[in-house]
């Protein structure tokens, strides 16, 4: 059997967010937009060799485009997390050298992991030995700060950089701000320290030939398509969570795909119809409306939608008539 190796078109993703891209959030956003590249909540290796993978890796068909974050720092580990991940369908995974949080640096991943270049090299070179031969080898790749502490020079991070891509990184991903590993919290280490994505942009120039993705500060599809004159791909977060809506131009804007998106309405009744299914399953009700409560952001009405549906999902009983009549009472107040 021959091995097909994934290429996801990386122009647009929306980043791996703990406790929140899980995988109902995933199928609602790929209402919106059928091209942007969604990943998974970072999954520890050690829970996807010995934990329910069955769970920590579901996820739907129609997710695809999709990736799969990896974090832990053993080669040996990683590489059978990579194989399993390869199994289960994912196009791409992505091992986490960002997380700044004292619970990932007490595990000895995340983005301590950049003050040991060598190490990392070892995971991703494990990982790519162990889908070498796959049916669909998907690609291994790296997310990254661009410093951490006071190792935060040019020359720091293109040195970093330099050790994956000959270790065999497909493909970089870089939050433009360095991460302070003690004295800020993981939402500070989002804002405190300052974007540099001229940074990004110089990894880029030094290494052409490997795909950077520039993560960090981007706030709309207008910077991030500007973005792409020099970058090959913009990853953007808690904006497209928060406003889900902006994706809605995505695959017009970004990817130039003319085919007309659902409207509002249109992604709200075909929700509804996944929200029936998984409640069937066992699912609560309050774990699938959460996502959505960003999908009016901005429009007349979208107060009422989010308190509808906040109120009524936590009810005993509640089902699948909460989205509908959150539907309801925004119509109402717009008529």
């Amino acid at each position: 059997m021959g091995t097909t190796e994934c290429t996801p078109d990386r122009r647009l993703a929306v980043a791996p967010m703990m406790d929140w891209t899980d995988r109902h959030c995933r199928s609602f956003l790929r209402l919106i937009s059928r091209r942007t590249l969604l990943y998974t909540e970072m999954v520890h290796a050690d829970a996807v060799l010995r934990g329910d993978r069955a769970r920590l890796l579901a996820h739907r068909p129609s997710e695809h485009p999709l990736a799969v974050q990896l974090g832990g720092s053993d080669p040996r580990t990683l590489a059978a997390a990579t194989r399993v991940c390869a199994d289960a369908g994912f196009i791409e995974v992505n091992l986490n050298v960002g997380c700044p949080s004292d619970r990932v640096q007490a595990g000895r991943f995340g983005a301590c992991l950049m003050a040991e270049p060598g190490l990392v090299s070892d995971c991703v070179r494990a990982m790519r030995e162990a889908v070498a031969d796959h049916a669909q080898r998907p690609q291994v790749t790296v997310k990254t700060r661009i410093g951490i502490d006071e190792q935060d020079s040019l020359a720091f991070l293109l040195e970093f950089v330099a050790a994956q891509v000959a270790a065999g990184a497909d493909a970089l991903v870089i939050h433009a701000r360095k991460a302070w590993l003690s004295g800020l919290s993981p939402k500070q280490n989002r804002e405190v320290p300052p974007l540099d994505h001229a940074r990004v942009r110089e990894v880029k120039r030094a290494f052409p030939e490997v795909p950077v993705v520039v993560n960090g500060g981007i706030r709309n599809l207008e910077v991030a398509a500007a973005m792409l004159d020099e970058l090959d791909g913009v990853m953007i977060g808690r904006v497209a969570y928060n406003d889900p809506w902006m994706l809605a131009e995505a695959d017009a804007r970004i990817f130039g795909d003319p085919a007309p998106a659902l409207s509002r309405v249109e992604v709200v009744e075909r929700y509804a119809m996944y929200v029936a299914e998984e409640l069937a399953g066992g699912a609560r009700l309050h774990h699938l409306t959460r996502h959505i409560l960003g999908l009016f952001q901005g429009e007349p009405g979208a107060r009422s939608w989010r308190r509808t549906l906040t109120e009524g999902s936590h009810r005993e009983g509640a089902g699948v008539e909460v989205i509908r009549g959150a539907l309801r009472s925004l119509s109402d107040r717009t008529a």
